[in-house]
């Protein structure tokens, strides 16, 4: 199919979302977004499971300074499987025409990924490597972990999971020894159904207090059993994430919220559920915003 054919077949973000209603602190940091350039210049996996509108960094600068951001995450996604083409280009083109938002990056390797390709990651700012165990196209495999553990341990690099930790327990003695840093986004991807004393959930918050787990305070609309903000359900989980590993948690707006059940949330407002997560708490936006991202991916 020619690049003329492909349609995006799902809805673009919110071109103009609001400001939030709090003040957010200097530095802040947008830990979990994606972006996505031209279909000519960047192919897709032909194993994705959805096809994204064009959504460019410049894009993406905008909605982060409309907010108050002034740091930032690209997380590849998975309808680029390994090619990391256009998070890297992102992430170098950021740099070289220095806009004001210091920007990170976590990128999708596989096994045959070189030593030299990941030194140059390193060196434009990548800071881990994401295993999909959830959408088409990255390719990822439970047995990968170990392995990709050791390839990437010399970097000082951490390891994200896109997981369903209720439907994938084996996780938690998989990595309860990692020699690096454990992230999971969007909450483990937790369904809210299940409620915080499900097994799964339970061993969730006895990974983190291990200290080497990290889990992103991202994609509500992702684990809710709702359809709009607010996302009610999701407060009993967050705060006992909260109140368990406040040094280990940071937030993303899941920006440009591809392939989604729920209706096109505006980014302000998300960034409004963190504050009702947080009971407004000065000391722990402080923490989730600023200094926990600026630890865990070098600001």
């Amino acid at each position: 199919m020619s690049t003329n054919e492909i349609l995006p077949d799902i809805p673009a973000p919110v071109a103009h979302p609001s400001k939030p209603i709090f003040g957010l602190p200097s530095l802040s940091c947008d830990a979990h977004a994606h972006v996505f350039g031209s279909y000519e210049h960047y192919p897709f996996s032909h194993l994705r499971d959805y096809t994204p509108p064009v959504t460019p960094l410049e894009q993406y600068i905008k909605m982060l300074k409309q907010l108050g951001f002034g740091r930032a995450v690209l997380v590849q996604p998975s309808v680029y499987g390994v090619d990391n083409c256009c998070m890297l280009d992102a992430l170098k083109k950021a740099r070289k025409q220095r806009v004001d938002v210091e920007l990170r990056g976590v990128a999708v390797i596989s096994e045959d990924t070189s030593d030299n390709e990941l030194l140059d990651m390193r060196e434009i700012g990548v800071k881990g490597v994401r295993i999909n165990l959830l959408y088409k196209g990255a390719d990822s495999h439970l047995q990968q972990v170990k392995r990709l553990i050791k390839k990437i341990e010399p970097l000082g690099w951490h390891i994200q999971f896109l997981i369903d930790i209720s439907q994938t327990p084996e996780i938690f003695n998989l990595i309860s020894d990692s020699p690096i840093p454990i992230v999971f986004d969007h909450c483990g991807h937790f369904p809210t159904s299940l409620g915080t004393t499900h097994s799964s959930f339970k061993n969730f918050i006895a990974l983190l207090q291990e200290k080497n787990t990290w889990v992103k305070l991202s994609g509500p609309n992702r684990i809710t059993s709702l359809d709009k903000i607010p996302f009610t359900d999701v407060i009993p989980i967050v705060q006992l994430l909260i109140e368990n590993a406040p040094d280990q948690l940071v937030f993303g707006t899941d920006w440009p919220h591809v392939k989604l059940k729920t209706t096109m949330p505006d980014d302000g407002a998300l960034v409004d559920e963190l504050y009702t997560w947080t009971r407004g708490n000065t000391d722990t936006l402080q923490k989730v915003l600023v200094d926990n991202p600026a630890r865990l991916y070098g600001f």
